[in-house]
């Protein structure tokens, strides 16, 4: 099997993993499946090397190889926490908003002109919006300057008000999602473009 075969086959059994532990975590009377993630586990195994079958991955493969086992690695580590919670009982609050979805990228963006531009990414770290407006604020004037010093159009981006209020239906959303006690949000530049990520802290 060639390298891109492999990797499409991890692909394919990673999908199919994902699908079989949300069945899982739905239904009480089944059992994980542990028979997939052994293949899903050992394909990723036989390539953490950079080679298939004695040739070595050339750059494609191997980005797509590490994007591959990334992302198994944090679903393997949520499926773990569920397992706990599952065997356990929930301990904390938050554990019983744990949802049997699979791992989503929150990733909120403006699709503006490409234009090349600098930037030094700017983190800051929401849990309860209403009495850190603050920290709002800041990430807001963070995003203004990043499009200003990207020559986008910052006149669509509304005002520091409805900005807040996007941040905390957010926040709200992904600490529902994943029982997190926060959600770090960063102003970043890709490919010339501003965009404003947002991801889980557990």
């Amino acid at each position: 099997m060639t390298a891109d075969e492999e990797l499409n086959q991890i692909e394919s059994n990673l999908r199919r993993l994902k699908i079989e532990y949300e069945i899982y975590f739905n239904n009480p009377t089944k059992r994980p499946p542990a028979d997939t993630e052994w293949r899903v586990t050992n394909a990723i195994r036989k390539l953490s090397d950079g080679y298939c079958d004695g040739q070595r991955l050339n750059f494609a493969q191997r980005y797509r190889y590490n994007e591959l086992a990334q992302r198994y690695a944090l679903l393997s580590d949520l499926w773990r926490k569920k397992m706990r919670i599952r065997e356990e009982g929930y301990r904390r609050p938050q554990d019983a908003l744990l949802s049997v979805q699979g791992v989503r990228v929150f990733e909120d963006q403006q699709q503006p002109p490409a234009h090349h531009a600098t930037l030094h990414p700017f983190t800051v770290q929401c849990s309860e919006v209403g009495s850190e407006r603050e920290k709002v604020e800041k990430l807001f004037n963070a995003l203004l300057e990043a499009k200003k010093k990207a020559g986008e159009d910052t006149s669509k981006s509304g005002n520091l008000e409805s900005f807040e209020k996007f941040v905390q239906n957010k926040t709200d959303q992904i600490r529902k999602q994943y029982g997190c006690h926060a959600v770090e949000y960063s102003v970043e530049m890709e490919a010339g473009q501003v965009r404003l990520k947002a991801k889980a802290k557990v």
